[in-house]
Order: C-alpha cells, then structure tokens, then sequence
C-alpha cells in the first residue's frame, strides 16, 4: 500500500512540473497603444484665390482744397461715389500651427494678395477708390472638436495695402496704407500632409497726408472671401500599431 501511495504521489508531482514547462494558453498581453499625436502642428504653405469688394463707405474721403479764400476742409472739389466695386484676388500665404490640446490650435499666418477690387475712373470733380494689392499678418485659433480633420477657426491682426484715388483733375495718386483685418474660415486635412481652407477676411486700411495741392484723407474697407490649399510639412504620422508582447 505505501509503495502505491508512494507511487501515485511520484506521477502526480511529475505530471504538475511538465504542465508548468508547457507554453500558456492565454492571450498575451496587449500595450495600451500611445495617445494620437497632435494632426496640426507645424508649418505650412500655400496658395489662395477669390473675389473682393470694396464695401460702400461714403465717409472714407475728406479732402482740404481750395475755395477761392483759402485752404478749407470741404471745398467743392470733394465727392465720393461710395463705389462697391469689386474683382479677383488672389495670392500665397505662409504660416505655422500649434496643437496645444487635442481639440484646440494656435497658429499664425502671413498672406500676400494682388487684387483687381475699386472703381474704373474718377467721377467728374471727385474721387474714387482702388486697391491693387493687400497683405495682412495675423493670429489664429481654431478647433477641432468636431472632427480631427475638420479646423474651425478665426483671425485676425495687422493689414497693409496700396490704397489708390483717382481724382478726376489730379489723376491717380497712390500710397501704402495700413490697419487692421479680423474674419474667419474652415480648414480641412483631405489627405496626408495637404488641406483645403475657404476664408473670409474684413480689412480696413488707409492712409493721408497725400501732398500736392490737396490732401487727401483716405480709407478703404475691403471684404474678401478665399479658397485655398496648404502644403503642411511636418505633420505627425499616424499613431503606430498596438504593440503585442511576445512569450
């Protein structure tokens, strides 16, 4: 009896040590896989083109001219059509994004427009308006939350452009104006490392102290709305696959 019980003890320790060499049944265990890298950061170039007007502005023209006594705010050789104007536009933009947090982006950017925006001539004994070409520099901030893809953002910061009257007995007179330009628009990434964007921009520039025998006083509200594509160069890949532990 011992020696059966001695036995059985012997096969039953044997069979538990080659049940312990044996290879697990388990599923290995998985990695959590990292957090998606920020989709924005970076810098990006690009080209856009649209159409913009000049908005009707009566008041952007004051004009010191001469009344037969003297120099006088007001002469009678002062006239505004308040023209609404408008035409292509079109140019590149330059600029770097930042994604601080997965569904919020900074960025900024700085555009360069020709335009063909304003008024044909001068009216008779008055003045109109042109602008042949615009930049602006600007912030932006954007999100994301709706769609990783999809950049919701505004903007908006300095503006500077050619401002151009053309007075019926003075002819063109042309000078640099700037100010300020505020507006909006959507962005999207349609494919690795290229987006497409569509924005609108108000832009107030202006500019005085014309010389000559007047002086001109000027100011030009442009409104644009653009379509685009960026070229981002330094996106982040896409997250890399799970890693699985190997036994």
């Amino acid at each position: 009896m011992k020696r059966f019980l001695l036995g059985a003890l012997l096969a039953t320790t044997a069979h538990a040590a080659l049940a312990a060499d044996l290879p697990s049944r388990k599923a290995p265990p998985m990695l959590p896989p990292p957090p998606p890298p920020p989709m924005w950061t970076g810098f990006y170039l690009g080209a856009n083109v649209g159409y913009g007007w000049l908005d009707n502005y009566t008041r952007g023209n004051s004009i010191t001219g001469w009344n037969g006594a003297g120099w006088v705010a007001g002469a009678p050789n002062v006239a505004d059509n308040g023209s609404s104007n408008g035409g292509v536009v079109g140019g590149g933009q330059v600029g770097y994004n930042y994604q601080f947090h997965p569904a919020w982006v900074v960025g900024v950017e700085a555009d360069m427009q020709a335009a063909n925006i304003g008024d044909n001539g001068p009216s008779f004994l008055g003045t109109t308006r042109a602008v042949d070409w615009f930049g602006t520099v600007r912030a932006r901030i954007g999100t994301t939350l709706f769609s990783p893809e999809l950049l919701i953002y505004g903007t908006g910061g300095f503006a500077y452009g050619d401002v151009r009257l053309k007075h019926a007995l003075l002819g063109t007179l042309g000078q640099t104006g700037t100010g300020w330009t505020a507006g909006g628009g959507l962005e999207w990434l349609f494919a690795p490392n290229w987006s497409a964007k569509v924005e609108y921009l108000y832009t107030d520039i202006g500019s005085s102290d014309w010389g000559g025998f007047n002086n001109f006083e000027q100011r030009v509200h442009v409104q644009s709305v653009r379509a685009g594509v960026n070229y981002h160069f330094n996106l982040f890949a896409p997250p890399p696959a799970p890693v699985v532990a190997k036994y």
